[in-house]
C-alpha cells in the first residue's frame, strides 16, 4: 500500500553541486545559472547551487545570484557548506562565514555520522563532532538561516556504530536544524535495508530527509524505500549526474511520486515540461543524454517489437505505463528487422502518411525486412525510412539525379584539406559539375554535393552536417566488411537522420549524405521556378 503525502514534502536538487561532480562535466558561472533556471521551471522546493568559500566558482555564482542574476519563481537557492572545523569555533571559521556571504534563507551543511571517518577523515574525537555540529547549527540558526544537515555516509555508520550514527542526528536537531538528511554516501545500500534503519532515526523526532548514490544501481528505489519510511525530503540530480555512478534521478523519483504515488509535489504543467527540460540540461552539460533513461529518453517509449505494435494499435496504453504526454514526452514506432505490419503502418501514421491498406503496408514491411537483412537500420534513421515509404506510395520527388562521383584522398594535408571530391549531378534541367575540397572524403562530397545543388536549390545552403556515425557489420571480414553510416543533418529548424550501407566507409556515406539532402529538399519549399542558371563545370 502507498503511503499518504506527508503534509510538508521536499523536492531538493543538487545537480549544480552533487551533480557537477560527475568525471568530466566542467560548469561554469553562466552554466549554473541557465541550469538554475531550468531547475525553477520544475516547480521544485529547493536548488542547491555549489560550495561557497571552498570552490572560487561557486562564491562567483551565489554572488551573481544575490546580485539579481537569478529570479527564481518557484525554488529557494541554497548554499551547501560543512561544520566547522575541528578545535574552533563556527564564529570564526571562514567557511561557515562563507555560508552567510552567499546570502541563501537556506544553507545545507554536511557533517560526518559514520565514527570512523570521524576519527580518520577529520582526525577528532567523537565528542568533538557533536560539538562542531551544534556549534555550527546554532551560529547559523542564530543568523537568520534555515538550516539542513547532511549526515555523511549515515547509513554505514548506522551499521557500524548505531548509537553515534544517531547521536549526530539528534545534535543536529537540538541545534536547531529543520531536516536531517540520511545520506548513503558510498550508494552501497539495498531498498530492504533503508526501511529499518529510517524507522530508527525517526525516533529521534527531526524531519528526515534521503540523500542516495547509485552505486547499487539501487538509488531511486532506495530513495522510494525511504519515502516509504517516512523521510519528507528527497534530494536527487537531473539526468542522474554525479559522483562515480550518480546520484539518485531526481526525475525518475518526481514522476514515480507525482504520477504512481498520486503525490502532488509540482503542478501538472511544469512535470509536462520534464522532457524539455532534461534534454536542455544535457545540451548546457555537453554531457551526453542517456536516451533510455526512465520517463524522459527517447527510447522510453519507444516501441519496436511487432507483437507490441499489434497491441498499441488497439489501446498505446497496453505496452505503456503512463500517458508519455505527461511527462513532455511522446510514443515512438521503431521500424526494423523485427517490425510488423503494425508497426509500419503505425509509424507511417507518425510521419503522416496513410497505410491502412493491408497489402500496402504488407509490401512495405517485406522491404523494410529485407534491407534490414542488408544492413540498413531504418529505427536510427527516420527520414530514410520516410523517403522508403514515399518511393513506394509514388511521391518521392527526384529533385536531382546525380550522374557520377569520384573522391580522391591524399597523404598531403592542405589548408583546405587532404580530400578532393567531384559530383555531377542534373537538377531543373540543368548538369552541374561542381569540385569540393575538405577534411576527409566525406566533408569533400559534402562540400562538392552542396556547390551543385545550390545552383538550383538556394535553400541547400541553410543544410549542415551535424553528426556522423560509422559501424561495421560483419567485422570477421576486416576491411572487406560491409560498413553502415548514419548522418544527422539539420537546417536549423528540424533535424533528420539517414542511413547508408555499402562494401566501404565512402560509399556508405555517399547513400546517407544523398538521402539527407534529398530528405532536406523535400520538406523544405522550394521556391518557385525560377529560369534556369548556366550549367557549372569544374
Amino acid at each position: 500500500m502507498l503511503p499518504v503525502k506527508p503534509d510538508v514534502f521536499h523536492v531538493y536538487d543538487t545537480t549544480l553541486r552533487d551533480g557537477a561532480q560527475q568525471e568530466g562535466l566542467q560548469l561554469n558561472v553562466s552554466d549554473k545559472l541557465k541550469i538554475a533556471r531550468y531547475l525553477d521551471e520544475l516547480g521544485l522546493d529547493f536548488i542547491e547551487g555549489g560550495w561557497p568559500g571552498a570552490n572560487p566558482n561557486d562564491t562567483a555564482f551565489f554572488a551573481a545570484a544575490a546580485d539579481g542574476a537569478l529570479q527564481l519563481r518557484n525554488a529557494k537557492l541554497v548554499a551547501f557548506g560543512a561544520t566547522r572545523r575541528a578545535g574552533g569555533t563556527a564564529a570564526d571559521d571562514p567557511q561557515v562565514q562563507a555560508l552567510l556571504d552567499a546570502r541563501t534563507e537556506v544553507v545545507c551543511i554536511v557533517a560526518k555520522s559514520h565514527d570512523e571517518h570521524v576519527r580518520r577523515a577529520l582526525k577528532t574525537t567523537l565528542e568533538e563532532n557533536l560539538a562542531m555540529v551544534t556549534d555550527t547549527v546554532s551560529h547559523l540558526v542564530a543568523n537568520g538561516r534555515r538550516v539542513f544537515v547532511d549526515c555523511e555516509h549515515f547509513f554505514n555508520g548506522y551499521l557500524d556504530n548505531p548509537g553515534y550514527a544517531l547521536d549526530v542526528v539528534r545534535a543536529a536537531a537540538d541545534a536547531g536544524a529543520e531536516v536531517v538528511v540520511l545520506c548513503d554516501t558510498n550508494g552501497g545500500m539495498l531498498p530492504s535495508q533503508m526501511g529499518d534503519i529510517v524507522s530508527a532515526a525517526s525516533g529521534v523526532g527531526v524531519d528526515l530527509g534521503i540523500h542516495c548514490h547509485n552505486d547499487t544501481g539501487c538509488a531511486v528505489a532506495n530513495t522510494l524505500a525511504a519515502v516509504d519510511a517516512g523521510v519528507m525530503h528527497f534530494q536527487g540530480t537531473l539526468n542522474g549526474h554525479g559522483e562515480r555512478t550518480g546520484n539518485a534521478n531526481l526525475l525518475t523519483v518526481l514522476a514515480n511520486l507525482q504520477l504512481k504515488y498520486g503525490w502532488s509535489l509540482v503542478p501538472p504543467s511544469a512535470l509536462a515540461e520534464a522532457t524539455r527540460i532534461a534534454h536542455a540540461v544535457a545540451g548546457v552539460t555537453n554531457f551526453p543524454f542517456d536516451n533510455r533513461q526512465p520517463y524522459v529518453g527517447s527510447s522510453s517509449f519507444a516501441h519496436k517489437a511487432g507483437l507490441h505494435a499489434s497491441a498499441i494499435k488497439v489501446d498505446a496504453n497496453l505496452y505503456q505505463h503512463i500517458d508519455p504526454t505527461l511527462v513532455g514526452n511522446d510514443m515512438r514506432m521503431l521500424v526494423s528487422d523485427m517490425a510488423g505490419r503494425a508497426n509500419v503502418q503505425i509509424k507511417g501514421s507518425e510521419l503522416g502518411y496513410d497505410l491502412s491498406n493491408r497489402d500496402l503496408a504488407a509490401r512495405i514491411t517485406d522491404k523494410v525486412k529485407a534491407r534490414e537483412m542488408d544492413g540498413y537500420s531504418y529505427e536510427s534513421a527516420d527520414a530514410s525510412f520516410e523517403l522508403l515509404l514515399r518511393d513506394e506510395l509514388g511521391l518521392l520527388e527526384h529533385f536531382f539525379d546525380v550522374l557520377s562521383w569520384r573522391v580522391i584522398t591524399g597523404h598531403e594535408v592542405k589548408p583546405e584539406g587532404d580530400s578532393e571530391a567531384v559530383v555531377k549531378v542534373r537538377a531543373n534541367g540543368v548538369t552541374y559539375s561542381l569540385a569540393g575540397e575538405g577534411h576527409g572524403p566525406l566533408n569533400a562530397l559534402d562540400v562538392a554535393l552542396r556547390s551543385a545543388l545550390t545552383n538550383a536549390y538556394p535553400q541547400v545552403d541553410f543544410f549542415e552536417l551535424t553528426d556522423f556515425k560509422v559501424r561495421i557489420l560483419d567485422q570477421g571480414h576486416g576491411t572487406d566488411a560491409i560498413v553502415r553510416t548514419l548522418i544527422d543533418m539539420s537546417d536549423g529548424e528540424r533535424t533528420w537522420t539517414t542511413v547508408g550501407v555499402g562494401t566501404n566507409v565512402i560509399e556508405a556515406s555517399w547513400e546517407a549524405l544523398h538521402d539527407g539532402y534529398l530528405w532536406g529538399l523535400t520538406h523544405s519549399s522550394v521556391s518557385e521556378s525560377q529560369p534556369a542558371p548556366e550549367p557549372v563545370q569544374a
